[in-house]
């Protein structure tokens, strides 16, 4: 069920896609952001006005993490291991982090270019502690487009 106009929406479960392949576990994002350079153009208007214009430079690569529950899944290690490696022309992919609604629908895209992952973490390791054991993954993007 769609969400009337001027809804906000509550992002049910987190996905990411990348080579078709979707990951729909993620418990958590961080960090996504869009973000571009600001140019400050001084000028001087015909009748001798000092104004400043605020102009759109160029676009910033970013970083996301994401945190999902440790699984047999071994997509992430292998590329972390590729990129470690220098594989960048494989390494090297455009993806997604998708937020699903309630009922499991792509509600919001956002789109990666040129990403791969920077790092792997591991959730602390205690003996006898029941809480569920997560990894965490930054993945480092040359830009984001939202659909």
């Amino acid at each position: 069920m769609a969400l009337p106009d001027h809804d906000s929406s509550v992002g049910h479960s987190f996905g990411l896609e990348f080579d078709g392949v979707v990951i729909k576990q993620i418990s958590e994002v961080t960090g996504l952001k869009m973000e571009q350079d600001v140019i400050e153009l001084k000028q001087n208007t015909a009748d001798g006005k000092y104004v400043v214009k605020k102009l759109p430079g160029r676009p910033k690569a970013g970083e996301v993490t994401l945190t999902r529950g440790l699984t047999a899944d071994s997509s992430f290690e292998k590329w972390i291991k590729d990129s470690r490696f220098g594989k960048m022309a494989q390494v090297r992919k455009g993806g997604a982090i998708i937020v699903f609604d309630y009922e499991g629908n792509a509600i919001k895209r956002y789109n990666l270019v040129n990403a791969w992952p920077k790092s792997l973490e591991i959730g602390s390791l205690k003996a006898g502690d029941t809480s569920v054991l997560t990894e965490k993954i930054v993945i480092t993007y040359e830009a984001m487009d939202v659909a």
